[in-house]
């Protein structure tokens, strides 16, 4: 399972908590509020200023650690 831009934020954090550390270090701090639910990994990360594909490789480097 790969995560992408289009993913909603509260879906990723739902099923991959060990993700969470990871938008945390990035400073996005929405997941205990409403837009989490609406927001998508692309827009999530411009609205905070953020790189999304660099977001992106680090959350999915999260998934393949968990796997390894």
């Amino acid at each position: 399972m790969e995560i992408t831009r289009w993913m909603k934020i509260e879906e990723i954090v739902r099923r991959f908590p060990e993700t969470i550390p990871v938008f945390d270090r990035y400073g996005v701090a929405c997941l205990d509020c409403s837009a989490a639910e609406f927001d998508d990994v692309e827009h999530g990360a411009k609205v905070h200023g953020i790189d999304p594909d660099q977001l992106l490789r680090d959350l999915n480097a999260c998934l393949a650690g968990r796997a390894a």
